[in-house]
């Protein structure tokens, strides 16, 4: 698209810099309502937002409605270089639930995983934030987090996602002064994964070797890495979490080999982690319909995340995961691979994880548990999503993965999806109402933020079912949601010191007026389903 002089002289410059705010659709970001405690029992109610991820959002002219991408190719006129495209382009606000299938109410957020107005969107990501331009950011060390979910109508090849991404609280706003729209509109994403289909990095377009991966999706030639923490990725048939550590800190440009491509492992960041997929570890009957964990009714997930010394200031030695469902507590399944230990992930059993199932240890050579870590010590924002993966059909999650494996290979059966499936474009025609449904999002310290017996109706444990008092948000409400691909970041008037992770199934979406049309008469055009996230574990 470039001719081979501009591509050479662009080639070293930033990829988001200049990213300007429209006035077509006004920006209001729906409420979502969380919890901070400080002991058992002691909290306070905040009343958050999130928003929509930036590229999910309408892009188009400063001066009018011509899109600047449209399906998977840029304008030229509009974006003949990096920084004039960001400069040219602005983002727009969305219409939440008309368009992106995401509805809150009180504490409660639900992501519709196809919506279908003008046109069809599928999956979104969301951002949990501190102010009206600030991302929530959260320093879990030491402390548990813990939500609600309802994934009985996430059916296999679906992901419903929450996790904390080391992203910059204003979103790049103050670091890159071409980027005036920032964390309100949903700048700034990053992940272990290095995803290089975002359109803006560092606030300019990442329009450089631009490459149509799909009728509707691309990828540029940079990328976007930061460390990562998966509180939670799962469907109705399998679940995981995981720690990706990465060698930089915060947000950071990636260009080529640094991004993890063409060779997956040169990258600054590990884009396997340490996971704990209780199918994988052995345990085949504790998570899924009908069995110890009952994903045909809603339950609560703990995530602690404990330290060496017990300080939020500690080096990070476990991360333990319980779960609550019907007012008993249930311990997470224990590993039954031989030679592996434990149901936490821990530094010993990322260790032996890897050399049971002969996995490359690239968690330990970026940093391994301390490296994470450090990640959230620094501060981390949440992200909730849901999506489909157009790389391999999340058979990594809840099939047999690799399928060129033997299913009883150690590390290969991850659940009992067939590997068939997952397909998008199967799931997103016969899967098109699908849902996750995120809520009652808590911080606090170790065993502050749950209630619950052990099974016997007799031992009480954890805490966190009382009265509390309640504070609002100086940022403004929101009453709308939209379908589409995105990210939201919830906002919330307190700063809180933990950030939820989710992440959905990307997908690009502009707004395109014709020749001809009013504003009135907007219609949005499907740009790409491209998942943000390229899972291979």
């Amino acid at each position: 698209m470039f001719p081979a002089a501009t591509l050479l002289a662009f080639s070293f410059l930033a990829a988001v810099r200049a990213q300007q705010i429209g006035t077509q659709t006004a920006e209001v970001h729906p409420t979502l309502s969380f919890q901070k405690y400080t002991a058992p029992g002691v909290s306070t109610t905040v009343a958050g937002q999130v928003t929509l991820d930036a590229n999910w959002r309408w892009l188009h002219t400063t001066t009018g409605y011509t899109n600047c991408y449209t399906g998977n190719t840029w304008d030229e006129n509009l974006c003949p270089d990096p920084t004039t495209c960001a400069t040219n382009c602005a983002l727009d606000g969305a219409d939440y639930s008309g368009t992106y299938g995401v509805t809150s109410s009180g504490a409660s957020l639900k992501l519709d995983f196809v919506t279908t107005s003008t046109q069809t969107n599928v999956g979104s990501r969301l951002y949990l934030m501190a102010s009206n331009t600030e991302y929530e950011i959260f320093k879990p060390l030491n402390q548990e987090f813990t939500f609600d979910v309802d994934v009985s109508n996430l059916p296999c090849g679906l992901n419903g996602a929450v996790y904390f991404s080391e992203m910059s609280a204003d979103g790049g706003l103050a670091a890159y002064s071409g980027n005036k729209a920032g964390a309100q509109y949903g700048t700034g994403y990053c992940d272990s994964q290095c995803p290089r289909d975002l359109k803006f990095i560092d606030g300019v377009g990442n329009i450089i070797g631009w490459n149509a991966t799909s009728t509707n999706s691309g990828t540029g030639s940079l990328g976007s890495c930061c460390s990562e923490m998966d509180i939670w990725e799962a469907n109705s048939i399998s679940a995981a979490y995981t720690p990706h550590p990465c060698t930089v800190t915060g947000q950071t440009e990636c260009t080529g080999d640094a991004c993890g491509s063409p060779s997956r492992y040169s990258g600054v960041c590990d884009p396997d982690g340490c996971d704990f997929n209780s199918y994988r570890m052995g345990d085949t009957s504790f998570y899924g319909p009908g069995l110890t964990v009952d994903t045909t009714k809603p339950f609560t997930i703990v995530t602690q995340f404990l330290t060496a010394d017990n300080t939020s200031t500690g080096a990070l030695s476990e991360i333990r995961r319980l779960y609550v469902q019907n007012g008993v507590v249930i311990q997470n399944s224990q590993s039954t691979i031989p030679g592996v230990t434990g149901n936490s992930i821990t530094q010993a059993y990322c260790d032996a994880q890897k050399t049971a199932f002969g996995d490359t240890n690239d968690f330990d050579t970026k940093g391994g548990l301390a490296g994470l870590g450090d990640s959230l010590g620094r501060g981390v924002v949440l992200v909730l999503s849901v999506w489909d993966d157009y790389a391999v059909n999340m058979l990594w999650l809840d099939s047999d993965y690799p399928t060129t494996s033997s299913p009883s290979a150690p590390g290969v059966a991850r659940g009992t999806c067939a590997t068939t499936s997952g397909v998008p474009a199967d799931v997103e025609k016969n899967n098109a109402n699908a849902s996750v449904t995120y809520s009652n999002i808590k911080i606090g310290p170790i065993g502050s933020t749950y209630t619950g017996t052990t099974g016997t109706g007799t031992t009480s444990v954890g805490g966190g079912h009382t009265t509390t008092s309640t504070t609002t948000s100086s940022a403004p409400s929101a009453t709308q949601t939209k379908y589409g691909q995105w990210r939201y970041f919830l906002l919330a008037g307190i700063v809180s010191p933990w950030i939820l992770r989710t992440y959905v199934s990307l997908g690009e979406w502009d707004i395109n007026i014709p020749s001809g049309r009013t504003p009135g008469e907007q219609f949005v055009e499907k740009q790409g389903l491209n998942p943000y996230k390229t899972q291979t574990r």
